[in-house]
């Protein structure tokens, strides 16, 4: 429900409310005064009746004492007979009787009296005169006048005029307070939205408002989100096309590294291989410090030439030359070359291939390349030496494919890296320029498969590669 129809639903609501209160509070206030008017005219008229009787009557006792009790209780407050001559003849009031009264001055019907009557306070309603003449035939036998008090009325009144006060300020409360709750819910969704903005314009994109309503708060809040959500497209797509530029200058640095370097590292290795011999030759006793030295400079020049590849791989697209391939022979030229570096770090080969694995389908360049990645990396990660298991085998799990596992006993990596160990450019060595993983990755994609790296600190890593058979077959 939008908010302009809370607000009219709930003002409606509050009239309506009111509208009830006051006419159900009117209608009884009505009933009670309209009762109460009966109450005091029927005593009025028990008066006039029992004053004409007294007045027409020679008998001597009077009923107006016996009366006068009880009528006081209805706003009687007093009661006089009047003849003809004026003379008050009897009277509620004891002291008044044989007193004279002005017939002229006596109205007949209702007027307002003095308030010195008898049994009115300052408190108390102005009271009333009610004059009746009594006429016999044709004859005029006097006059009956009966005092009273309409406090019971006035006090009707003044409650009925209290209650619809209380019950107008009892409206209004609950107007307020709804008002009030109003108020609160939905200026505090406003308060954290209006934080929400600042934390977007500082840069957090990461910020959500839960749309918890259907009304225009809960628009605003699903405008938010979207908003959000393209701004962060924008920001992605921003990243994309930096890294798509910057890997642009990467492949035009690639080129200009081979060009540069490549020659200079092929002749440096001529030439150690030219000295070593002429050393060698001069010096036979110096042979075999010669041939240790000649060889290490031989591994520092090709590590620099592997660099250089990887740094070319990745800028430039791949070429993909598929062909068959026994694996475990694509392992041994892999690992002659790496076999001197990994005695020297005290890492050991174990192989766990099956002997059913077919012949794979692939660049056995690139894939050599990416086995080399994940052994070097394995041997990096074991300071102190250790074992290296490389694994290649059917996987029943998924029909029609191959697994090849790469696993070490290192230091792993830690779980908020473990995301990040595919981004180019991203190390956690001292040396090197975080390409090497990002290079396998894309090599791996390329040929159709995927890359799965598992690791706890302290206890190793699991790279698992899954390439289809379908790719495999000849």
């Amino acid at each position: 429900m939008k908010l302009n129809a809370k607000l009219i639903l709930i003002m409606l609501s509050l009239l309506v409310l009111a509208v009830i209160t006051l006419f159900s509070l009117n209608q009884f206030s009505q009933t009670a005064l309209v009762q109460e008017i009966q109450d005091s005219s029927q005593e009025i008229s028990k008066a006039v009746q029992l004053s004409i009787a007294d007045l027409t009557s020679e008998a001597e006792n009077s009923r107006l004492t016996e009366f006068y009790n009880s009528a006081r209780q209805k706003g009687i407050n007093e009661i006089n007979i009047i003849n003809s001559e004026g003379e008050i003849i009897d009277s509620t009031n004891p002291e008044k009787i044989g007193k004279q009264k002005d017939l002229k001055k006596l109205e007949k019907g209702v007027r307002s009296a003095p308030r010195k009557s008898s049994g009115a306070t300052i408190l108390s309603q102005r009271p009333y005169d009610v004059v009746v003449p009594v006429i016999v035939g044709d004859e005029h036998l006097g006059y009956v006048q009966v005092n009273m008090l309409l406090d019971n009325i006035q006090n009707i009144q003044h409650s009925n005029f209290i209650k619809r006060l209380a019950a107008t300020a009892m409206v209004f409360t609950v107007g307020i307070a709804f008002t009030i709750f109003l108020a609160r819910r939905y200026t505090a969704p406003i308060h954290r939205l209006a934080e929400d903005f600042k934390k977007v314009s500082a840069g957090d994109l990461s910020v959500t408002i839960p749309v918890e309503s259907n009304d225009e708060i809960g628009e605003l809040a699903e405008g938010f989100n979207e908003m959000v959500e393209k701004l962060r497209e924008r920001d992605l797509l921003e990243k994309r096309l930096y890294e798509a530029e910057h890997l642009s200058r990467v492949g035009q640095l690639a080129a200009g590294i081979a060009h540069e370097i490549r020659n200079p590292l092929n002749y440096i290795s001529l030439a150690i291989d030219h000295l070593r011999s002429e050393v060698v030759a001069q010096c036979p006793t110096r042979a075999a410090e010669m041939t240790e030295l000649t060889e290490k400079i031989r591994e520092e020049v090709r590590r620099a030439n592997y660099m250089v590849i990887n740094f070319m791989n990745y800028g430039r697209p791949l070429k993909i030359r598929k062909s068959l391939v026994n694996y475990n022979e694509l392992l041994e030229r892999t690992l002659s070359v790496l076999k001197e570096k990994l005695k020297e770090q005290g890492a050991d080969i174990e192989l766990d291939i099956s002997p059913e694995l077919p012949p794979l389908l692939l660049d056995p360049e690139l894939m050599r390349n990416c086995i080399t990645n994940f052994i070097t990396n394995a041997a990096q990660a074991m300071p102190g030496g250790g074992k290296i298991t490389l694994g290649a085998s059917l996987d029943s799990s998924r029909p029609g494919t191959v697994r090849l596992t790469f696993a070490d006993q290192g230091i792993g990596i830690a779980e908020d890296d473990l995301d990040k160990i595919f981004q180019p450019y991203f190390t956690t060595k001292d040396v090197g320029i975080g390409l090497g993983l990002a290079i396998t990755e894309r090599i791996i994609k390329e040929h159709g498969g995927e890359i799965i790296a598992e690791s706890r600190p302290g206890h190793g890593t699991l790279f698992t590669v899954y390439l289809r058979m379908e790719e495999t077959k000849g």
